[in-house]
C-alpha cells in the first residue's frame, strides 16, 4: 500500500516536472498617472497586453472582498478545486444540457487565463490538473496575487489595476463597493460585460454580485442600496493619452534605472506632478493656436508651481498625432537661444552689484563694443533711457553696454550655480552676445529661473514627480528679484499705482525673446503661485520671418496664465531693503543731495539698500558729468583762462557724450553750454565733428507746388561710422571721407538733424519748416 502510494506521488511529481505549468515571467507594462492617480500615457507588456502588476494588500478590501465571496468562498481551503462545486456543474450540465453555474475556483481560472483551453470536458479536465499543480507550487497569496493581474478584463486589458485605470480613472486601492462588484464580474464575460461598450448589461451583472454580497451577510442592504444606485459607465481603454512627451520621459527614465539596477524593474506605475484639469487646459489651447501657425511650425509650454517646483502641465510639441510638426520633439528640453529672455537676470545682478538702480540712466545709441555692434529689434534707437524703460522694452545696446560693465564670463557663472547653463560651442568662452541669445538653453531651465522673480530670487529645477530631489539655488537677492518683477508687472513706477494688465486681474510679469533669424520666440513669466513659459518655432531650427515673442508667444503665454486657478500671490511683500528714492538725471544721484541747477529730470526710482548709484562712468569722456566751464562775462560765450584772463567758472552737469545728441534743444540749453567765443580755439568734444550745409535756426519753406522740402548736409571730421538722426531718430549711417545725406522733410515745424561718429563726437542744428 505504502509502495502504491510512494509510486503514486513520484509520479505525480514527474509528470509535473516534465510538463510544468506555464508560470509567467512578467515583463510588465508601465503607465504613468497624473497626480491625482488618473491615467495619463501607458505601454503595454511585451506580449501587446495592457496590464499593471499590483499585490493583493494594495487592493480594495471591498474588491478582495466581493471577489472571494461572489467567486471562490472556499479558496483558502480546496487543494485546486471544489468537489461539491464541481458535482453540482456536472450535475446541472448532464440533465439541464447546458452550464447552470460553474465551478470553477480562483486557481482554475488562472490556469485557463494562463494557458487557454477549449471548453469541453478534455479542456476542464487539463484546467482541473494545471490548477492542482499552481496549488502544489505556488501559496495561496501568490495564486491570488496572479488572479488580480492577468484576470481578462475586456480586449487587451488584463488585471484589476489596469482596469481600474482605464474604465474608472483610478487605482484599484480606491474603488468603491459598487466599483469593487463590476470588475469582480467583468472576467465572467469579458467582451459582453465591458462598462465602456455595454455598460447597461454590466449594470446588471454587477447588482447580481451586489445583492449576492447582501445574501451572503457580507454587506448590509443600505451598503447594497446605495451600491446600487450607481450607474456603470466608461471610457473605452485610451491609445491616445495627456501629455504624452511628459510621460515618454518619465518611462525613458524608469527603463534607465532599471537598466542601471537601480530599482530591480521598471517602476509599474510613475505618479507625475502633473495636474489632468491643467494639462487638458494647456493641450486644448495649443491645438486652437496650432491651425493659425504655418506647417511646420510646432510650440512648447510649461506650467510649474513656484513654491514646490511642481510640474502642474507640459507640453513638449504642438500636436503629438502631426508628425509634421516634429511632435516627437520634445521641445520642453530643446536647447535653442533665448533670446532677451536673459535681460532680467543680468539688471538684478547690476542691482546687486549696486552699480545701478531702477532709473539710471543708460544709453540707447550706436555703440561698438570691441568690433561688436548691436542694434535694436526695431532697427531705431531712443537716446537716453532709464534701467526700468531698457528692461521692459528689451533695448540691445543698454543690455549689451551693462553686460560690457558686469562680465559676461560672471554672468554666465551666476547662470550656471543658479540652474540656467549656456550651452556654447566647444572651447568658446561667454562673451557680450549672450544677453542676445548667443548661447543656448531650454524652456524647462528658463522657467525654473524665473521662478526665483516670486521666491525671493531663489531659482529652482522643475520637477516631474514628487520624489524627485528639490534643488534650488539663488539667482538674486529678494530685493533685487522684487524690482525686476515689478518692472516685468507695471513698468517699475513707484510713484504710479497699480493697473491691472489682463482681463479678470491676472497678475502677470513677463518678458519675451526673440532668437536671431526668427528662429525662436519665447515668453515666460510668473504669477500668482505659477511660474510659465512658451516657446514657439521649428525644431529643426529653420527661421519663420516675422514670428517673434511679442506678437505668437505672448498671447499665448497671457492665455494661459488667464486660465489657471486662482491663487496666493508669492513674493508681494517689499522686502525691507527695497525704497523709493527721488533721483535726477544726468548724475544718477539723489534729489536732495544735488544742486538744484544740475538735476535736469527727476525720477521716483527703486533702490537697494538705501544706496543710490550714480550714472554708470562716460565712456567717451574720462572726467565726470560735473564739468568747470568758463564763461566770458562780456559776451556770455564759452571760453578758457588763457583765452580770456577774466572768464568766470562755472559748474554744470553733463550727460554722457553718447547722449548729448539725444537731447532736444531746450534740454541743450539747460545744460549751461554756451557756444564758443571765436576768439578762443573751440576744445570741446563736439568740435571734432561739424555739420555744414544749413546754419542752426534756418527757416525752410518748399518750393512752389511741392509738398516736402529736400535738404542735403555734410559731416566734416569725425572718425568711423557716422549715425545720422532726425528728430531722435535714426535714419542713416556712412562711412568714408565724404558723409553727405540728403532728407526728405514732409512736415511743418520745428525739426532737429544730429550726426554722431563712433567715438561720440556730435554736431546738430535746429531749423524750422514752414508751408508745408
Amino acid at each position: 500500500m505504502r509502495a502504491a502510494l510512494a509510486a503514486s506521488l513520484s509520479l505525480i511529481l514527474l509528470l509535473d516536472l516534465l510538463f510544468p505549468p506555464p508560470l509567467p515571467q512578467d515583463a510588465p507594462g508601465m503607465l504613468v498617472v497624473a497626480r491625482d492617480g488618473s491615467p495619463l500615457r501607458g505601454w503595454p507588456d511585451a506580449d501587446g497586453v495592457w496590464r499593471i502588476p499590483v499585490k493583493p494588500e494594495q487592493v480594495s478590501p471591498l474588491y478582495l472582498d466581493a471577489l472571494l465571496t461572489y467567486e471562490d468562498r472556499w479558496f483558502y481551503w480546496h487543494p485546486g478545486f471544489n468537489p461539491a462545486a464541481m458535482l453540482r456543474a456536472g450535475w446541472q450540465w448532464m440533465t439541464q444540457g447546458r452550464i447552470v453555474s460553474g465551478g470553477s475556483t480562483l486557481s482554475m481560472q488562472v490556469a485557463r487565463a494562463l494557458e487557454p483551453v477549449p471548453r469541453s470536458m478534455a479542456g476542464k479536465l487539463r484546467q482541473l490538473l494545471r490548477a492542482m499543480q499552481i496549488e502544489m507550487r505556488l501559496s495561496k497569496r501568490e495564486i491570488l496575487t496572479l488572479y488580480l493581474n492577468h484576470a481578462p478584463m475586456g480586449g487587451i486589458v488584463e488585471g484589476v489595476e489596469m482596469a481600474s485605470r482605464s474604465y474608472l480613472g483610478k487605482s484599484s486601492s480606491q474603488l468603491s463597493a459598487a466599483e469593487a462588484a463590476l470588475l469582480v464580474v467583468l472576467p465572467q464575460a469579458p467582451s459582453r460585460l465591458r462598462p465602456d461598450r455595454h455598460p447597461a448589461r454590466a449594470q446588471q451583472a454587477r447588482d447580481k454580485v451586489v445583492q449576492r454580497m447582501v445574501d451572503l451577510g457580507h454587506w448590509t442592504r443600505a451598503e447594497a442600496d446605495d451600491a446600487m444606485i450607481e450607474k456603470v459607465g466608461a471610457n473605452p481603454p485610451r491609445l491616445a493619452w495627456l501629455a504624452p512627451l511628459a510621460a515618454e520621459r518619465l518611462h525613458q527614465a524608469a527603463r534607465r534605472e532599471a537598466r542601471a539596477g537601480k530599482g530591480g524593474n521598471a517602476a509599474t506605475v510613475v505618479h507625475s506632478t502633473l495636474d489632468r484639469d491643467m494639462q487638458t487646459t494647456l493641450e486644448r489651447m495649443l491645438a486652437d493656436r496650432v491651425a493659425q501657425l504655418p506647417r511646420f511650425v510646432s510650440m512648447a509650454a510649461l506650467v510649474m508651481d513656484s513654491r514646490t517646483m511642481e510640474i502642474l502641465a507640459y507640453a513638449g510639441s504642438a500636436d503629438f498625432a502631426d508628425a509634421r510638426r516634429f511632435s516627437h520633439v520634445d521641445m520642453v528640453r530643446g536647447i535653442r537661444s533665448p533670446g532677451s529672455t536673459l535681460k532680467p537676470f543680468l539688471y538684478a545682478m547690476a542691482l546687486d552689484d549696486g552699480i545701478i538702480h531702477s532709473e539710471s540712466l543708460l544709453a540707447d545709441t550706436p555703440q561698438s563694443f570691441g568690433g561688436y555692434d548691436p542694434g535694436n529689434f526695431q532697427a531705431s534707437f531712443s537716446g537716453p533711457v532709464s534701467v526700468a524703460e531698457a528692461l521692459q522694452r528689451s533695448l540691445n545696446v543698454p543690455a549689451v553696454d551693462l553686460l560690457d560693465r558686469v562680465g559676461p564670463v560672471r554672468f554666465a557663472a551666476r547662470l550656471s550655480s543658479a540652474g540656467l547653463r549656456l550651452c556654447l560651442p566647444r572651447d568658446a568662452e561667454p562673451n557680450l552676445s549672450v544677453i542676445l541669445g548667443g548661447a543656448g538653453t531650454s524652456l524647462e531651465e528658463l522657467v525654473g529661473a524665473y521662478r526665483s522673480l516670486s521666491m525671493g530670487g531663489m531659482a529652482g529645477v522643475p520637477r516631474i514627480t514628487s520624489n524627485a530631489p528639490v534643488r534650488e539655488a539663488r539667482m538674486m537677492s529678494a530685493g533685487s528679484a522684487y524690482i525686476i518683477r515689478n518692472i516685468l508687472e507695471t513698468g517699475g513706477h513707484p510713484d504710479q499705482p497699480f493697473v491691472e494688465g489682463d482681463e479678470g486681474g491676472v497678475r502677470l510679469a513677463w518678458k519675451t525673446g526673440t532668437s536671431y533669424g526668427f528662429r525662436d520666440a519665447w515668453a515666460v513669466g510668473v504669477s500668482g503661485r505659477y511660474t510659465l513659459g512658451v516657446w514657439v518655432g521649428r525644431p529643426d531650427g529653420t527661421p519663420n520671418p516675422g514670428f517673434f515673442g511679442a506678437n505668437v508667444a505672448a498671447p499665448l503665454l497671457h492665455q494661459i496664465a488667464s486660465a489657471l486657478p486662482r491663487s496666493e500671490e508669492l513674493g508681494r511683500a517689499r522686502p525691507k531693503e527695497v525704497s523709493v528714492a527721488q533721483i535726477c538725471w544726468p548724475l544718477g544721484t539723489s534729489a536732495s543731495g544735488t544742486a538744484p541747477e544740475h538735476c535736469h529730470a527727476k525720477r521716483s526710482a527703486w533702490v537697494l539698500n538705501d544706496t543710490i548709484p550714480p550714472t554708470l562712468p562716460d565712456r567717451l569722456r574720462a572726467r565726470g558729468l560735473l564739468e568747470t566751464v568758463w564763461i566770458d562775462p562780456q559776451s556770455g560765450l564759452r571760453s578758457m583762462p588763457s583765452c580770456t584772463p577774466y572768464a568766470k567758472p562755472r559748474e554744470v552737469a553733463r550727460w554722457p557724450a553718447l547722449l548729448e545728441a539725444w537731447l532736444p534743444a531746450a534740454q541743450r540749453e539747460q545744460l549751461g553750454l554756451a557756444g564758443w567765443s571765436p576768439d578762443c580755439p573751440q576744445q570741446n568734444s563736439a568740435a571734432s565733428i561739424r555739420l555744414t550745409g544749413l546754419r542752426s535756426g534756418s527757416r525752410l519753406r518748399a518750393a512752389p507746388g511741392q509738398q516736402q522740402v529736400v535738404l542735403t548736409l555734410d559731416a566734416v571730421g569725425g572718425v568711423g561710422r557716422h549715425y545720422w538722426l532726425v528728430d531722435g531718430q535714426t535714419v542713416a549711417a556712412a562711412t568714408g571721407p565724404a558723409r553727405r545725406q540728403s532728407f526728405t522733410l514732409n512736415t511743418a515745424g520745428q525739426h532737429s538733424i544730429a550726426v554722431i561718429d563712433s567715438a561720440g563726437h556730435y554736431d546738430s542744428l535746429q531749423f524750422r519748416v514752414d508751408g508745408l
